[in-house]
This record gives structure tokens, C-alpha cells and sequence, in this order.
């Protein structure tokens, strides 16, 4: 069994015991990860800061460089890091519609490549001959990343890229059950970043208090659930740490009735369930017109029926495993309470036997708002399907949600749709889309979705401190 190591100040570390990381296609270890504690949290943030100094003063061409560099040496390594992302969190090699490990190895070296060309120039508010006003932006110092385990690559590196770009030094701690593909990047990006630049802590329970409750660190960027999210913000009070969050969704897409069920509903599951719906912005709450309801249910319920569930590293599997047993109980547990309040399960509903965690892909009808699986964020191949019949009650029925990551109409009409999708409580609002998100368009939420954005210079700016610089002339 493969052994990972934590980075710290450019070396490994090992602590004292291990844990072991599990495939979700068998149910079975695959590696093991150090046990990391505080004290481990104590070092990489010393390391950090001290590579601060040095990183930072570098000229912005030299840390792009290097940015590069480490988006070439994850494409020479990408077979690798595929076949990690695919054991350890379940998505298949290739997935529903090129959504796999192959896509989010390849995303992360796209990522790489877009964001290190980014730049924040300084901006000139005030030339005159009274004086001349700068704003510039800098660095601020250590970031902490905290990343999920349902695009364990692909989120590292949204975290550390802009980060690295912008000048700050970083400390790391992926999710416990998927930390082996984010090891090996960071093991990787050693070999080109100066030592204590980018390090990282592997562990189970604690590391991630000691993150945010740590006075050494400036900013933590953090993706996942939103009660987290809320203990991060409480733990980072002490020093006013800075804060991008993004948390939970529960997405709404509203079908309008002038589209072609047939046509459309192969992309509507498509955005539902890749990633075996364990993605934030999946579509969550589907609302379809009273007039083409039953055609839609009918064609996602064949979909469902016909779409290849397997180990991601089986050939042909579209769809894998939900990534941890307690996902999986918890994805069991809304089909079941649908099932009692009248909903009907049209595909799917139940544990695949045998071994893993597998779940058949779910298309639920007549599922109304106050179920939970309508009002609870499933991530997991779930998809409730609600009915409608006038759309300005759909707007509202999807508005009355915490949430508010993404949302989308679907429509033939383009023009009626963006009027519809302005009047969406989300962050970012889709029309004949959903999910697709792009390294220079900002992403981020609203309500209790979360706190800031990433991507392109929007995302870039929140890696950093405004310093205005006025020059009298007089």
C-alpha cells in the first residue's frame, strides 16, 4: 500500500501513526496519510512565512514562470494523478459526458496555465497637477487552503494558484478521504517552488481548527458545507482573517414550456448528475411546466435507466460511486423520506449490492418544495422533479432557499430567459447550462452559499490588499 508524506518547508514529514484512505468503488484502503496535528500546522506556517519575504518580491514574470512550470509538470504526470483522483474519490477516468478524473486533471492544468497569465495592474484614479493616486495591489501573506473531496485536484488548485500568482506563500490541508492526488501536486510543485511556498498537512480531526484559529495565517480560502463554513468565520475572528468561502448549493433550473423534452432532457442530466451529483453546483431542484412535465420525467427516468454505473476504472463507466459511506446513508435517507411523502421514484432509488458505495442513478416525480430532498442539498445522483405552472411562482418557489451558488433557465426564447435568470438569488446564472464554470469568468455565491469569489482578476483581487499610493505634485 502507497505511503504519502506531508510537505513541509519543501521536505517530507512524517508524523506519528497514519490513516488510511479509502476507494469508494470497493470499500478497501488504497493508501496511507499521515496523521498530522497542530504542531505540524505550527511548522508549515513558520515555513511559510518565512518563504513569504522572498516569494513575494520576486517579479511578477518569474512567479508566472514558474506557475507555468507547474501546469507542465502536472500534464507530464497526468496518467498518475488521474488514476488518484479516480481511486480515491470514486469519478470514472472518462464519466458522463467527459465529467471524470481525465476532465478534472485536465481542467487543473488549464486552470494553472489561465490563472498565471492573470494580472492586476495598478490603477490610476487621480493624474492631475495637483497629484497623481495610485492603488496597488498586494499580497498578504499566508493563505491556508481547505479543499473538499469531490474535486479534490481540481479545487487545489482554484485555492493555490491565485494565491502563489498574487505573491502569498500557502499552507494546505486536503479533505481527510481524498488527500492523495493533492499530496502528490504538492509533492510535485516542490520540485519547481522555492522550499516553504506551498505546504501541506494531511489529517483527520483538529488540523483544521489549528488552521483557523492559527494568528500566523493572513486569509483561508475554504470549499464545502456551509455549517463549516460558519465555524471557519467564527474561528478567524481572532486576527480578522481574510475570507473566501464557498459553500454550499442547492441549485434550481427552471424548464420553460417551449422547449423540446426529447432534446433537452439528455443535457438536463447531464448537469445533474456528473460527478455523481457530488458537484456544488449541480442542478439540484429541477422545475418543469405543467405542459411538457410528464415527457421530461419520462425521458430523464430512461436516462437514468441506461446510464453505466460502475468502478471509475472500469472502461465505459459513466457514473461511480458516491465517495463516502455517510454520503451515501445520507443520499438513502432523502430518497426513502421522498418515498413516504408521495413522491414517486420514476428510475433508480436504492444501493446498488455489493461492494462500494453505489447508488442507482435517481429521478424523482412529483416531488414538491417542503420534501426534503427538494430543500436539502442531496449531493449525491439524486433529482427531484417539481411541477409548474405559472413561472413567476417557479422564480419564487426557487428563490425560497438558503442557498444561492447557481441557478439556470432553460428556454428557447434566450432573451426571456436572461430577463428570468436576473431575477435568480445566485451568484452565477445559467441559460440552456448549468455548472459550467470557466478560469475567467468569477464564480461565487450568495445567502448561505458563501463569501467572496474566485476566477479570473475578480477571484485574483481577493488574494490581496489594496494600498492607495497618493503623489502630491504641489
Amino acid at each position: 500500500m502507497r505511503v504519502f508524506t506531508m510537505i513541509i518547508n519543501g521536505q517530507p514529514v512524517r508524523a506519528e501513526s497514519t490513516f488510511d484512505v479509502i476507494n469508494p468503488a470497493t470499500g478497501e484502503p488504497f493508501a496511507q496519510v499521515q496523521a498530522g496535528n497542530a504542531t505540524h500546522v505550527d511548522a508549515a506556517v513558520a515555513a511559510a512565512r518565512a518563504a513569504f519575504p522572498g516569494w513575494s518580491a520576486l517579479p511578477a514574470t518569474e512567479r508566472k514562470r514558474l506557475l507555468h512550470e507547474i501546469g507542465a509538470i502536472i500534464e507530464a504526470n497526468m496518467p498518475e494523478l488521474m488514476e488518484l483522483v479516480t481511486k480515491e474519490s470514486g469519478k470514472p477516468l472518462g464519466g458522463l459526458n467527459g465529467i471524470g478524473s481525465g476532465m478534472e486533471v485536465g481542467g487543473a492544468i488549464a486552470w494553472t496555465h489561465a490563472t498565471a497569465d492573470l494580472e492586476l495592474p495598478v490603477e490610476v484614479i487621480q493624474d492631475n497637477d495637483d497629484a497623481r493616486v495610485e492603488v496597488h495591489r498586494k499580497p498578504l501573506g499566508v493563505v491556508a487552503s481547505i479543499t473538499p473531496w469531490n474535486w479534490p485536484l481540481m479545487i487545489a488548485i482554484w485555492h493555490v494558484i491565485p494565491a502563489l500568482r498574487a505573491g502569498n506563500t500557502v499552507v494546505m490541508k486536503p479533505a481527510s478521504s481524498t488527500p492523495t492526488a493533492t499530496l502528490r501536486f504538492v509533492e510535485l510543485a516542490n520540485t519547481i517552488l522555492p522550499p516553504g511556498v506551498l505546504n501541506i498537512i494531511t489529517g483527520e480531526s483538529g488540523v483544521g481548527s489549528a488552521i483557523a484559529k492559527h494568528p500566523g495565517i493572513d486569509k483561508i480560502v475554504f470549499t464545502g458545507s456551509t455549517p463549516t463554513g460558519r465555524s471557519i468565520m467564527q474561528n478567524a475572528a481572532a486576527n480578522l482573517k481574510r475570507l473566501t468561502l464557498e459553500l454550499g448549493g442547492n441549485d434550481a433550473g427552471i424548464v420553460l414550456p417551449d422547449v423540446d423534452p426529447k432534446a433537452i432532457a439528455p443535457k438536463l442530466f447531464g448537469v445533474g448528475f456528473h460527478n455523481n451529483g457530488q458537484t456544488c453546483a449541480c442542478l439540484k431542484r429541477l422545475y418543469v411546466h405543467d405542459s411538457i412535465y410528464d415527457d421530461v420525467v419520462a425521458e430523464l427516468a430512461r436516462i437514468a435507466g441506461e446510464t453505466v454505473v460502475d468502478d471509475g476504472l472500469a472502461e465505459g463507466a459513466q457514473l461511480g460511486p458516491v465517495q463516502n459511506k455517510a454520503q451515501l446513508n445520507f443520499v438513502r435517507e432523502l430518497v426513502e423520506d421522498a418515498k413516504e411523502q408521495g413522491a414517486r421514484i420514476v428510475a433508480g432509488g436504492k444501493v446498488k449490492a455489493g461492494a462500494g458505495f453505489f447508488f442507482e442513478p435517481t429521478v424523482i416525480a412529483d416531488a414538491k418544495d417542503g420534501m426534503r430532498v427538494v430543500d436539502e442539498e442531496q449531493f449525491g445522483p439524486v433529482l427531484p422533479v417539481i411541477r409548474y405552472t405559472d413561472v413567476d411562482d417557479a422564480i419564487r418557489r426557487a428563490n425560497d432557499n438558503e442557498n444561492g451558488l447557481g441557478g439556470s433557465i432553460w428556454s428557447n426564447d434566450r432573451a426571456k430567459a436572461a430577463e428570468l435568470a436576473l431575477r435568480l438569488e445566485c451568484g452565477t446564472a445559467w441559460i440552456n447550462e448549468h455548472g459550467a464554470l470557466q478560469p475567467n469568468a468569477p464564480f461565487g455565491g450568495v445567502k448561505q452559499s458563501g463569501l467572496g469569489v474566485e476566477f479570473g482578476s475578480y477571484g485574483l483581487a481577493e488574494y490581496t490588499s489594496i494600498q492607495t499610493l497618493k503623489i502630491m505634485k504641489r
